[in-house]
């Protein structure tokens, strides 16, 4: 970094967003030798959030950058992924990660564990300055050969402005980068469905590292393990999802997100939902704090790029929590966008942001975009619905409704999609 006769400070690459993707974004330039500075809108990172998976393709990546051993200290190796009816019968299961033949694992982890394992990995290997908290983007100018950035605090106080070669914007669903070039987008696409999510020390079940989903598109139930061994009273801490479709015209206000509830809003569906291998009314009573979010994307974009500026994350493609995807996309968007900046020629002075965003957004955006658009479909979800469906009452035997080798299809399909297929992913 520099500054100039005017008293600017100069950057090579400004990662507006301090979230999952734009630290992995920070930590993937830094291993190319690529100048980077991360601006965070909040003044302090903490260990926010519930439970979130990264599976094997985004793994590897991770651990190219030396930090699986981390990761694999604190988060649960998932071994199997289950889907059951709403009667809690088996309609579908396959081995995920180690136990399915990955050369790398799915793990299962605490959001906040991620991102504080991120953001320290950050603090270690990028030069002193380069993370910094309390800078929320508040515009921005591409002005031919650099992009002015113009930051204020939490309070609003402006920041002093920084002029950037090069601009990521990782700044999440309601991204101002995305907001500048494309205005009249309006607010995230509501799908019609609300999400309660929260944590419950409870047994273990199934294999112990199970990830289920039990129900249908309009009622579901989502948990698996967040805890890696249990405590001495044999529990664990399960994080766990209830889905409700709810009446047309319900979508939470933006300031109401990550609000916080009591059960009594949607445990009633599920009072009836006590399976011999799981109790899910006593997860849900179990809870010290239930959070609800509405189930939220935005349409595919045209073009992720403009100039000098370009989008990563849930800035650039914010989909479904289907098919446990959504941060694992931003991490593989990452590693293309070390990849590309290589290939145009950074970290040499001289080298085109524009070639390099050429390159990644042709690496990313049309792939992203088809699983944005598979998800609003179920994506591998859709075996429940298909069960619900033939089957309301349930079945003797699955495949009396639906034959094995369309379930099979059906995940081999969406691993294809998403770029987790085991051939891929080890090759």
């Amino acid at each position: 970094m520099e500054t100039k006769d005017d008293g600017i400070e100069t950057i090579d690459v400004a990662i507006v967003g301090g979230g999952i993707g734009g630290l992995a974004a920070a930590l993937s330039l830094h291993a190319k030798g690529i100048g980077c500075t991360v601006f965070e809108a909040v003044e302090q990172v903490r260990p926010l959030g519930v439970g979130i998976n990264l599976l094997p393709h985004s793994v590897r990546v991770l651990a190219g950058l030396g930090l699986q051993p981390r990761l694999a200290a604190t988060a649960v190796e998932t071994a199997e992924l289950a889907f059951h009816n709403k009667h809690g019968q088996l309609i579908w299961s396959e081995p995920r990660g180690l136990a399915g033949g990955y050369a790398f694992p799915q793990f299962s982890i605490h959001r906040g564990e991620l991102q504080m394992i991120l953001f320290e990995a950050a603090r270690e290997r990028l030069p002193q300055g380069a993370l910094r908290t309390a800078h929320a983007l508040a515009r921005f100018e591409d002005r031919g050969d650099h992009v002015l950035l113009h930051f204020t605090d939490r309070a609003g106080a402006p920041r002093p402005p920084v002029r950037a070669r090069a601009v990521i914007g990782a700044d999440g669903i309601h991204s101002v980068v995305r907001r500048t070039f494309f205005p009249a987008e309006g607010p995230a696409r509501f799908s019609g469905r609300i999400l309660w999510r929260a944590t419950t020390r409870a047994r273990p079940f199934l294999t112990g590292r199970s990830m289920i989903q039990a129900g249908h598109q309009d009622q579901k139930f989502v948990c698996y393990p967040i805890q890696r061994e249990p405590d001495a009273d044999g529990l664990k801490t399960i994080n766990w999802i209830a889905e409700l479709t709810v009446p047309a015209g319900t979508t939470p206000a933006r300031e109401d997100w990550n609000k916080k509830v009591d059960k009594s809003v949607f445990r009633e569906p599920f009072a009836g939902w006590r399976f011999d291998w799981l109790d899910i009314p006593a997860l849900i009573d179990g809870a010290e704090s239930i959070f609800e979010f509405p189930m939220v994307d935005r349409d595919p974009l045209p073009r992720w790029t403009h100039g000098r500026v370009t989008l990563l994350g849930d800035a650039a493609h914010p989909m479904y929590p289907i098919g446990s995807n959504g941060a694992s996309q931003g991490i593989l968007d990452a590693e293309a966008m070390a990849q590309a900046m290589v290939e145009a020629g950074f970290p040499a002075r001289g080298a085109d942001p524009t070639d390099a965003f050429a390159r990644y957004e042709g690496a990313r955006r049309e792939a992203t975009g088809k699983i944005v658009l598979s998800n609003r479909q179920n994506g591998p979800d859709q075996v429940m619905q298909m069960a619900e469906e033939r089957a309301p009452q349930g079945f003797a035997h699955i495949h009396d409704i639906i034959p094995r080798e369309e379930l099979e299809a059906i995940s081999a399909r969406y691993k294809q999609l998403a770029g987790f297929s085991r051939e891929h992913v080890n090759r």
